[in-house]
């Protein structure tokens, strides 16, 4: 995530270990699915890099926002 702006996803991955790419799509078509590789994955890694945590960062923020501003259940004060 250190470098240009521009670098796909793909290509970091890559950068990071070379054969991580074919584990990753041989075993996405083979645990799940070949169009979750082909419609989703794919054009994923031609996204910038930084892309999918600055995604995940506003997603958890967002929950983690909606989550503290939640009125507390209210409790009954009759003892049983």
């Amino acid at each position: 995530m250190l470098g240009p702006p521009s670098v796909p996803l793909g290509q970091a991955l890559f950068m990071l270990d070379h054969d991580l790419m074919n584990a990753l799509h041989s075993s996405i078509e083979r645990h799940v699915s070949a169009w979750l590789w082909e419609h989703l994955a794919a054009p994923l890694m031609l996204r910038p890099a930084w892309l999918l945590p600055a995604a995940l960062g506003l997603i958890c923020g967002g929950i983690s926002l909606s989550l503290s501003t939640r009125k507390p259940a209210h409790r009954s004060h009759r003892r049983s």
